[in-house]
């Protein structure tokens, strides 16, 4: 499992004082920026070198408790299972120990351009793989 950290600004609050949900997504995608790149693969690179992008197919969000301004949250990534297109992961926020959102979120590996569905490139199969328990379905 990857984790990272955010702190909540001003910026990520809405008229209640709490973070405006749609900025735990932003929370998420951020961590998912950050574990390809500790498997070594930037977003950039992946775009220019692989000519893929990974695009969020469908997000399942449970939200659990509120995340207020200035608050450091923990933001973890786990895979759930890798298909030949697709990749399942589990993200949760936590605050402390308290757990704040938890989420599915699936990805489609799409070519760049012509943004169709594509097979993950070997290379970052095998890291993810090496990474994780799950085996390719």
């Amino acid at each position: 499992m990857f984790k990272t950290t955010e702190r909540v600004y001003y910026e990520d609050t809405d008229a209640g004082g709490v973070v405006y949900h749609a900025n735990y997504l932003k929370f998420m995608e951020r961590c998912r920026s950050e574990w390809l790149a500790s498997l070594g693969f930037s977003v950039g690179a992946l775009q220019d070198q692989q000519s893929i992008i990974f695009a969020v197919r469908s997000a399942d969000i449970d939200f659990v408790a509120p995340a207020r301004l200035m608050d450091t949250l923990t933001v973890s990534c786990e895979i759930l299972h890798i298909g030949k297109v697709k990749l399942l992961l589990e993200q949760k926020i936590y605050n402390q120990e308290d757990l704040l959102c938890s989420a599915k979120i699936k990805l489609a590996t799409l070519e760049k351009t012509s943004f169709k569905l594509t097979t993950i490139p070997d290379v970052i199969s095998t890291k993810l793989l090496a990474t994780s328990n799950k085996p390719i379905m």
